[in-house]
């Protein structure tokens, strides 16, 4: 398997991350509740980390890491935003629904097989990441 597969792979998680730190940019724009608005900016930074490590291992490999979403993903973050809900709730549910359909299941789709042992892990790291998020929500969702 060549780097540049590799490279490739990480760089398209590595859009998807970006994705998932708009979207959150969206939520803390969108939340009038103090405490939710803090859990989004929580969960921003921990995204944030998981972007800069996977940029730095695309480097180490010899790669450019992508910078931003991509031009779809920009599209999807535009229409996104236009259709927020206002409730906390329902803001709540569409994060739920964000990270575990593009944070854990095509990301999960995406790793499933080009990747070198290290490669492999830093995605898992970042897979899990979602999955700790969308427990944390649950559990956050019961309080609205």
């Amino acid at each position: 398997m060549s780097n540049e597969v590799i490279i490739e792979e990480l760089n398209t998680l590595l859009r998807g991350t970006y994705m998932g730190i708009r979207s959150f940019e969206h939520y803390i724009q969108k939340a009038e509740d103090d405490e939710l608005k803090r859990v989004f900016q929580s969960m921003q930074q921990e995204v944030k980390l998981n972007a800069q490590k996977l940029a730095e291992r695309i480097q180490n490999l010899g790669g450019v890491p992508a910078d931003d979403e991509g031009f779809s993903g920009s599209m999807h973050s535009f229409m996104h935003k236009a259709m927020l809900p206002d409730d906390s709730k329902e803001i709540i549910d569409d994060a739920l629904k964000g990270l575990d359909h593009y944070g854990v299941q095509y990301s999960e789709e995406l790793v499933r097989g080009d990747l070198d042992p290290v490669s492999k892990q830093l995605a898992e790291e970042v897979i899990d990441t979602s999955r700790k998020q969308i427990e944390q929500l649950q559990h956050l969702l019961h309080q609205f």
